[in-house]
C-alpha cells in the first residue's frame, strides 16, 4: 500500500494514540513466566506486538484477547514455558527477536527466531556476544542475521557486562537471562535508555537495582527471582505521538491536546530536542500508570529554529529521529545531527532512507557516517520511498502536511506495526492522509 498526502490544514482538537509498543511487548513477555494472572490493558495490537503474542502461545502459555486492547496472561511460571512445535516468527520486531533471545537462552529446550525479509537482515552480534558469555549458545547466519538457533539446556551465569553502545534491547535481553542465571547480573551502559523492563521488573516483585554511572546507569539483579502476576496499564505511545506533534507543529495555528502519553524519562529526548528549537509544548496532568510516567501533551503550532542537536539526547530519542529529520527541514536554518550510527541498523537505514526522503522533497541534506546537516526549506511535491519503515512513512506523511503539492509515499505496510489506524488517526485531525 501507499499513502497519497495532500496538503491539508490541522485543526484544534483532542486525541488519543495506541498503546506503548516497547510496553506492549515486555508485559507479554514477563507476564508469561510470571507465576498467576497478569491483565493489561492498553495493548498496542498492532503487528509486532500481536506478533509477540502469538509466540508466547507457541511456548505453552494461555494468553487471551477479549478485546483489541485488552491481554489476559496466565502466567507458566520461570521454569513454566514449553518446547514450541515450529519456529518463533517475529515479523518485523528487533525489539522482540532481541528480548526473545535473552528469554529463550535459559529455556530447557532448543528454539528457533526468525522474522520477516527485513528482520532477517539486521545485526543480531550485539546481544550474542553477552549471552553468549553468560554461557548461552546461539547460531546465526554468517553475518551475524537471524535466523537465530537457541541450544537449550544449559546453565547460565550472571556477568558484569559494558555495552560498547548504549540498546535498552540489548540490556533488556541480558536482563532476561540473568533472571535464569546464576549469581548477578550487572550491566553497564555508556548512556541512559529506556528503562520499562527494570519497571516491569520491580512491579512483579524482583529486586532491580539501578545507579548511576556517568551518563548512564548500572543495572544489577540476582538470578532466580520468580515474578508475580499483576495488572498493568499500558500509556499512550511516546514515539507514536511524536508524528501528532509533528504535524501540529509544523501546522499554521492548530492548538492539540494528545492524552494519556507515556512520558518516561528515559523516553523524552524529543520534546527536549523539539523544545530547544522552539516548540510549544506543554506537558498537562502528570500522573503515573503504575510506576509509568504519563501526562496529556499540548502542542501549538510552532515556528522552528535549527541548531545542533545534542549527542547526550540520541538515547533519549532513538525512535524519532525520521521526525525530527523533518522538523529540521521545516526550521529556519541548519540542524546538525551526530552520533546517530544507531539508526543505520533499524528497520532500514533511516538516516540513508531519510536524507533521501527529504531530497525528494527539495530539502537539502548533507549525509554524514553518523548523522547529518539538514538545511531548511520547503517541501514540494512528488514521490517518496519509505524503505518498508514504518516511522520513516509516517514522517514523511506529516512533512506532506505542508508541501507544494500531492505527496505519495510508497510501501507503506509496515504502519501497522506500531500505529494501526494511523491515517484514521490523523484524519480525525484534518490530514488528508489517503490509502492508495
Amino acid at each position: 500500500m501507499d499513502f497519497k498526502v495532500t496538503p491539508s490544514r490541522l485543526r484544534d482538537a483532542r486525541v488519543t494514540v495506541p498503546g506503548d509498543k516497547s510496553i506492549s511487548h515486555r508485559t507479554l513477555m514477563l507476564g508469561s513466566i510470571a507465576t498467576g494472572r497478569t491483565e493489561v490493558n492498553g495493548f498496542l495490537a498492532g503487528e509486532d506486538c500481536l506478533a509477540t503474542a502469538a509466540a508466547m502461545r507457541a511456548l505453552g502459555v494461555e494468553i487471551r484477547q477479549p478485546e483489541p486492547t485488552v491481554m489476559v496472561i496466565e502466567g507458566a511460571g520461570l521454569h513454566g514455558l514449553r518446547p514450541p512445535q515450529h519456529d518463533l516468527d517475529l515479523g518485523n520486531s528487533g525489539t522482540a527477536m532481541r528480548l526473545m533471545a535473552g528469554l529463550l537462552a535459559a529455556q530447557e529446550f532448543d528454539s528457533v527466531l526468525t522474522g520477516d525479509e527485513s528482520l532477517r537482515g539486521r545485526p543480531m552480534g550485539r546481544i550474542v556476544t553477552p549471552l553468549t558469555r553468560m554461557g548461552a549458545a546461539i547460531e546465526s547466519d554468517c553475518d551475524g542475521t537471524p535466523p537465530l538457533q537457541i541450544k537449550g539446556g544449559l546453565q547460565l551465569r550472571g556477568i558484569d557486562y559494558a555495552m560498547p553502545i548504549a540498546s535498552a534491547q540489548v540490556k533488556s535481553a541480558i536482563l532476561l537471562a540473568g533472571l535464569y542465571a546464576d549469581g548477578l547480573t550487572k550491566v553497564t551502559e555508556p548512556a541512559v535508555t529506556r528503562d520499562h523492563t527494570e519497571r516491569m521488573l520491580r512491579a512483579m516483585g524482583a529486586r532491580v537495582r539501578t545507579s548511576t554511572a556517568g551518563q548512564g546507569t548500572i543495572v544489577t539483579l540476582e538470578g532466580g527471582q520468580a515474578l508475580r502476576a499483576c495488572a498493568l496499564d499500558v500509556p499512550g505511545d511516546l514515539s507514536s505521538a511524536t508524528f501528532i506533534i509533528l504535524g501540529t507543529l509544523l501546522s499554521q495555528d492548530a492548538d492539540i491536546l494528545i492524552e494519556n502519553v507515556g512520558v518516561n524519562p528515559t523516553r523524552t529526548g524529543v520534546i527536549d530536542i523539539l523544545l530547544g528549537m522552539g516548540a510549544n509544548i506543554e506537558l498537562e496532568n502528570r500522573r503515573r500508570y503504575g510506576d509509568e510516567p504519563v501526562a496529556d501533551i499540548r502542542v501549538r503550532a510552532s515556528r522552528l529554529t535549527g541548531g545542533a542537536v545534542d549527542p547526550t539526547l540520541v538515547s533519549l530519542a532513538i525512535d524519532e529521529f525520521p521526525a525530527l529529520f523533518v522538523a529540521a527541514a521545516a526550521a529556519r536554518g541548519t540542524t546538525t545531527f551526530s552520533g546517530l550510527e544507531e539508526l543505520r541498523v533499524k528497520e532500514s537505514d533511516r538516516i540513508a532512507a531519510m536524507a533521501d526522503g527529504l531530497r525528494r522533497l527539495g530539502i537539502v541534506v548533507d549525509e554524514s557516517p553518523d548523522g547529518a546537516v539538514v538545511h531548511g526549506g520547503r517541501f514540494s511535491g512528488g514521490e517518496v520511498r519509505s524503505f518498508h519503515d514504518h516511522r520513516v512513512a509516517m514522517s514523511l506523511a506529516m512533512a506532506a502536511t505542508i508541501a507544494e503539492d500531492i505527496v505519495v509515499i510508497r510501501d507503506v505496510d509496515n504502519v501497522n506495526t506500531s500505529f494501526p489506524g494511523f491515517e484514521t488517526c490523523v484524519a480525525g485531525l484534518g490530514a488528508d492522509v489517503r490509502l492508495a
